[in-house]
């Protein structure tokens, strides 16, 4: 039998690098319920946005951070009420069902920090947000979302690239990242919301939907009225949004959007 390759020998840039989930309380919360993630044709921004903190760069050195998403399984799912085999997961009785193999691959895309590249210095002194990320579900999208199939799984992963200054630094390139990978932040993508309890908690901890908050619960989406939420934390009812740049510098129109995608 052929010898396993070796693990490739990180470069120190990034081999002490280290990343700390921001708002893990409220990720593992949505996590138990089975996180789901709304895909739309023009693109819609996650819930919990995904938040890093990070440790261990060289403060002088340059890099590059970007996001990927991989499938969980080689499953599809479908809804239990619909008669048609059109979706790829079906939620039944708290649980969703596995209904065949998966639909063909997404195109592969990454999406990088707009601040990239950027002083090890400057990564480190705050917390890092993909709040510009959208996700999609249209394979013809031009805007460089992240395209994904509704109902089916799938894994964020996140990448901290080294902006090596050598010359022939393709020869490199393989020493020059860290992945990290959170299990707690993987989702379904779906077109709506499956579990009620999804969009209760959503509404519940998302500072950006105060006016499903504030209104009568006869008002909220179809079919999500509110109803006995035990893992509802204390956490997601008082917790402060994360103040970053990317929000303090955000337009009118960013604001409106966020207050729309729960």
């Amino acid at each position: 039998a052929a010898a396993a390759k070796a693990p490739v020998k990180k470069n120190p840039k990034v081999a002490n690098v280290s990343v700390q989930l921001e708002m893990k309380a409220l990720w593992d919360e949505f996590n138990q319920l089975g996180t789901e993630m709304i895909v739309t044709k023009a693109g819609r921004r996650m819930f919990p946005t995904f938040q890093v903190k990070i440790f261990g760069m060289d403060p002088m050195a340059d890099y590059m951070l970007l996001m990927d998403f991989v499938p969980v399984d080689d499953k599809r799912y479908r809804q239990v009420t619909n008669p048609w085999p059109v979706s790829r997961y079906a939620f039944h009785s708290s649980s969703w069902l596995v209904a065949g193999k998966a639909d063909p691959a997404t195109p592969g895309r990454v999406h990088y920090h707009p601040d990239s590249p950027a002083k090890g210095a400057q990564w480190m002194k705050q917390i890092v947000s993909f709040d510009k990320l959208k996700l999609t579900n249209n394979l013809l999208d031009d805007n460089g979302h992240i395209i994904l199939n509704s109902m089916h799984r799938y894994q964020p992963r996140f990448h901290v690239v080294y902006v090596d200054p050598r010359k022939d630094s393709e020869k490199y390139a393989e020493e020059n990242f860290k992945t990290f990978v959170f299990e707690e932040t993987r989702f379904t993508a779906v077109t709506a919301y499956q579990n009620h309890r999804i969009t209760q908690l959503k509404i519940a901890s998302n500072p950006f939907a105060k006016g499903f908050r504030d209104c009568d619960p006869e008002d909220w989406p179809r079919n999500h009225r509110p109803g006995p939420l035990p893992l509802m934390s204390a956490f997601a009812r008082s917790r402060n949004p994360v103040s970053s740049p990317a929000h303090q510098n955000g337009t009118e129109k960013d604001a409106a959007e966020s207050r729309r995608e729960f």
